[in-house]
């Protein structure tokens, strides 16, 4: 069975920087595109970055662009989403998912327990 399971969430002051990572089973992972994806409190979920199954594509929700980097070993079929600058907007939970290349979380197959990022000002 298809696991995403995400990890390196936590709290952190404002202007810091977190390393996520999404491991994934269960799946051919270099097949699939990858997306992180947020859910704030009282908001809808939102895009964050996706990459390719090669890992070239890089793309960013406007909000992070300059400061968030996806990318991901397919040797170790893993994701990661470098966070850095963080503002307290970012807190969110933070989830990965595996599917079609796309800022719409529709086009996503699996989707990991996601993991929770404060960010305290």
């Amino acid at each position: 069975q298809v696991q995403l399971v995400e990890s390196g969430g936590g709290l952190v002051q404002g202007g810091g920087s977190l390393r996520l990572s999404c491991a994934a089973s269960g799946l051919t992972f270099s097949g699939y595109a990858m997306g992180w994806f947020r859910r704030a409190p009282g908001k809808e979920r939102e895009f964050v970055a996706a990459i390719s199954w090669s890992g070239g594509r890089p793309d960013y929700a406007d909000p992070v662009k300059g400061r968030f980097t996806i990318s991901r070993d397919n040797a170790k079929n893993t994701v990661y989403l470098r966070m850095n600058n963080l503002k307290p907007e970012d807190t969110a939970v933070y989830y990965c998912a595996a599917g079609r290349y796309s800022h719409y979380d529709g086009t996503y197959d699996y989707w990991g327990q996601g993991t929770q990022v404060t960010v305290s000002s």
